[in-house]
């Protein structure tokens, strides 16, 4: 049930339970520090007003870093290259990945949120239908929500309004490819109804995360994604490190160098920051002083 989540959030939390989302980067030679901050792609805009000492990071930094350049998601070509990596190239098709009931169970919720009909989509990957049908239906039992309104967007563009440098930690195929091919397809299909079977309960979850988002309250942000029922539908060994922490250690490699260059506003998937194998640890274990923003 939590891979699921991980995918959605991507996606952020502290080395602490304190109530934090950004935090200041220095020591270690830096000339000037650097900023992190942890997003949630399901968070109205409207929290960005209620984080301390934002503003004044946003002006002390001279370049904007995210997991991805969101613009380079953008392009015909980039667009193109995902349609093709949500479909299957094999002779595989939903109806020989699901049982019949499984099928008609995710025909009728697709059909009832995406507007899609599957059997006119045999070859559309279960990753890909995951990955929108639990966003869909969040939308849906909440108000006010807009999607195109996240923080991500927000700190991009207004770099680029400013003539700022925007970079990405990863490339766009990186992560359509971890998105799309990151399990087997057998394994899309377990998770995939590991969802539909739970709506309600999927919902519910992601209502408490970004609820505990809002609040800043990353203890409960880290407890949500830790729990587990010991079925199917909890991570398979390594899942959780390719999705996770071997993105985490990647990127503490390239932040030094980005870091000691440029003075760095860096926002990633607030689950990427807490815990041991977190990036606000891992940037500690290098020398540098990490610290919350007050």
């Amino acid at each position: 049930m939590k891979s699921f989540i991980v995918a959605v959030i991507l996606i952020g939390i502290s080395l602490s339970a304190n109530a934090q989302l950004l935090w200041k980067i220095s020591g270690n030679d830096l000339e000037k520090p650097s900023y992190i901050i942890g997003t949630h792609h399901l968070a109205p805009l409207s929290i960005k007003d209620s984080i301390d000492g934002l503003q004044k990071a946003l002006d002390e930094t001279l370049q904007v870093y995210g997991e991805l350049k969101i613009s380079d998601t953008q392009t015909p070509a980039a667009m193109q290259r995902m349609q093709k990596m949500m479909m299957t190239e094999s002779d595989t098709t939903l109806m020989s990945l699901l049982s019949a009931a499984d099928f008609e169970t995710a025909n009728k919720i697709c059909k009832e949120y995406l507007r899609m009909d599957l059997t006119l989509v045999p070859k559309l990957k279960p990753s890909a239908i995951q990955n929108n049908i639990i966003v869909i239906a969040y939308i849906k039992h909440i108000q006010n929500f807009k999607p195109q309104e996240q923080l991500d967007t927000y700190f991009q563009n207004l770099a680029i309004q400013k003539g700022k440098k925007v970079e990405g930690l990863e490339t766009v195929d990186f992560q359509f490819n971890l998105l799309f091919n990151g399990t087997s397809l057998k394994r899309q299909a377990q998770l995939l109804m590991c969802v539909l079977n739970n709506m309600d309960e999927s919902i519910d979850i992601l209502k408490k995360v970004t609820d505990a988002y809002s609040k800043q309250d990353l203890a409960s942000m880290l407890s949500l994604s830790e729990e587990r029922k010991g079925d199917q539908c909890d991570p398979l060994p390594g899942e959780d490190d390719a999705m996770i922490y071997n993105r985490n250690q990647a990127w503490a490699e390239k932040l030094p160098n980005i870091m000691k260059t440029t003075p760095t506003f860096v926002a990633v998937g607030a689950l990427h920051l807490p815990g041991e194998k977190g990036i606000l640890n891992l940037l500690k274990k290098q020398g540098y002083t990490v610290e919350p923003v007050k």
